[in-house]
């Protein structure tokens, strides 16, 4: 199915094979073009300054590779990247490319390995990714081989640049992007150290799946706390997210590309909601009530006041925090109409049987079938098909209009335009 969208996305929008008709809208804070999901060209140019510009770009967890030869296939934008750990102790990112002929070496998810050798010619590299061999560099019989003055050296996989942040691992294409910390701003940091708070993690499983949606929509969800209380039933009727409850959308005060969407818990085990709100949600639904209660529970761990935070850091992470189960979500493009999420939920390590089996029950919330998440991915879905065929060209956000980045209200869209607004900038529009 997937297959014939491309298809029939490359026949309907060959129109947006340039940029030249890419002009934003007159009111660019409150209207968003069509054509920054669907246009190839735009696509394009998203990876070139976004993923290979001056950005960090999560790539993987430290817990998931803690021993010397570990690896894991990752992402950097749609480049395939492999992530390792040397004998010395150091982490390595570098693409996924034989340098000499462009296949993919490495094909499997994770694991151990002494080097990294490609299927087609059988070049090795080293776990800092070096070339260290070359089959009958020399020829055979002194015929053929390489030129006298080919060296290894020059010929290793391409690196990128690496930084950690309490056990989460960025990868930069970029010299020039700032320290990780100033990076993050202290707006982000605020909630992201209280989920990686030196404690190590165990990783307790994965989920991937393919959204047909462009990526910046993924973005877009988690900065949009107005359709939480509409579209999500099982966070209105049990309290996880209602209108009324103390809630605020954070943004980052450097460039609101970032964003935490914050919610408390009521203290009530099931929602309590205002009639005048219910006539507003039909997501509401009277006398939902769980068969395991324990599904509900909420053990308060951290030093926060929030007991939902989802946060976004650009370019291609969500961290996940939904009462006490933990996760992080890579986003990884796939073309203007689909992208990738791979999921990857821990707790740790000193976590007791019981928080562990707690933070599984509830981890329910959460995945491509999750309680939440299914929900999600089908209405990007039904939007990525209404800008991909529709004759209109335009979204509107006008919530809590004028306002941009951070806003103590639900019903608001602040955010998304800070997020837009930095984008233009970086990309000329």
């Amino acid at each position: 199915m997937h297959s014939t969208h491309a298809v029939l996305d490359r026949t309907v929008r060959s129109k947006d094979a340039d940029l030249s008709a890419c002009v934003w809208p007159e009111d660019a804070l409150h209207f968003i073009p069509d054509w920054v999901y669907t246009n190839d060209a735009v696509y394009g140019k998203e990876m070139e300054l976004i993923f290979r510009g001056r950005t960090w770009s999560y790539v993987a967890l430290e817990a998931e590779i803690p021993n010397a030869g570990d690896y894991k296939r990752s992402y950097v934008g749609d480049t395939p990247v492999v992530v390792s750990r040397a004998e010395d102790g150091s982490i390595n990112v570098f693409e996924n490319r034989c340098a000499h002929r462009g296949a993919e070496f490495c094909r499997h998810g994770q694991g151990n390995a002494k080097e990294f050798v490609c299927p087609y010619h059988q070049w090795s590299y080293d776990l800092k990714g070096n070339l260290q061999g070359v089959p009958f560099k020399r020829g055979v019989n002194k015929t053929g081989g390489m030129p006298k003055d080919f060296k290894n050296e020059d010929h290793g996989l391409k690196k990128l640049f690496v930084t950690t942040r309490r056990g989460v691992i960025f990868a930069s294409y970029s010299a020039e992007v700032e320290p990780i910390e100033e990076y993050l701003t202290p707006e982000m940091l605020k909630d992201f150290d209280v989920v990686f708070n030196g404690k190590k993690l165990k990783i307790l499983g994965y989920y991937k799946n393919e959204l047909p949606c462009n990526w910046k929509m993924y973005h877009e969800n988690l900065k949009d706390p107005y359709h939480a209380t509409l579209l999500h039933s099982f966070l209105v009727v049990f309290g996880l997210l209602v209108a009324g409850n103390k809630s605020a959308m954070i943004a980052d005060g450097k460039h609101c590309r970032h964003g935490t969407m914050a919610s408390a818990k009521s203290e009530d085990k099931y929602a309590v909601v205002s009639s005048e709100n219910k006539k507003e949600m039909r997501s509401f639904h009277e006398g939902m009530h769980l068969r395991d209660d324990r599904f509900l529970e909420f053990v308060k761990e951290f030093d926060s006041e929030w007991s939902v935070t989802m946060q976004t850091i650009w370019p291609n992470l969500v961290v996940q925090r939904e009462m006490n189960t933990l996760g992080v979500r890579q986003i990884v493009p796939n073309g203007p109409n689909s992208m990738l999420m791979q999921w990857t939920m821990f707790g740790y390590e000193d976590d007791t049987e019981e928080m562990t089996q707690h933070r599984l029950r509830q981890g329910n919330l959460m995945g491509p079938a999750g309680f939440l998440g299914l929900e999600d991915n089908e209405a990007m879905k039904f939007v990525q098909e209404g800008v991909r065929r529709s004759s209109s060209d335009t979204n509107v956000i006008k919530l809590d209009a004028g306002r941009i980045g951070s806003s103590e209200t639900l019903i608001s869209e602040a955010c998304i335009r800070g997020m837009y607004q930095y984008y233009r900038q970086v990309m000329g529009f």
